[in-house]
């Protein structure tokens, strides 16, 4: 099985990359700001990217958010983002091992759980995020959008 790792701060450019050929949604313009958020993500004690590079391209990744909660006993939320595996290395075991990883390290946080949602409509993604481990329909996800100017 691929190897999963955090992600480091050299990373950005091939997962931009990566984030492109997936076609997932447009990345932050210009690379200066790509850039500055980036290095925010990276220093933030709450924010954990996992990648999968095969050589030095990265072909999966995912983002673990956790935060503390004063309800649950203390334990902490967990929330996972943006995971998205190259299409060419697909059901090659690179998007379980990011995925798994960030559960890992969500165990390792205590947190209670971590929630995932996903607005895609193929059958085969939430497959994957139940062979992941994820139950669907134990809550409901709702979505309140930004407002237009």
């Amino acid at each position: 099985m691929p190897n999963a790792r955090l992600a480091q701060a050299a990373d950005l450019a091939s997962l931009l990359e990566l984030y492109r050929v997936a076609e997932v949604s447009a990345s932050a313009e210009p690379m200066a700001r790509a850039e500055q958020i980036w290095l925010e993500m990276l220093s933030h004690d709450g924010v954990a990217v996992f990648v999968s590079a095969v050589d030095a391209k990265i072909v999966a990744t995912c983002m673990l958010i956790t935060a503390p909660n004063i309800l649950r006993g203390g334990q902490r939320h967990g929330f996972l983002e943006n995971v998205v595996t190259h299409p060419e290395f697909q059901g090659q075991g690179h998007g379980r091992a990011v995925v798994h990883a960030a559960l890992a390290l969500a165990w390792a946080k205590d947190c209670y759980h971590v929630l995932l949602q996903s607005g895609r409509k193929d059958p085969r993604v939430h497959r994957f995020y139940q062979r992941c481990g994820f139950e669907p329909g134990l809550r409901v996800g709702y979505v309140a959008r930004r407002p237009s100017p």
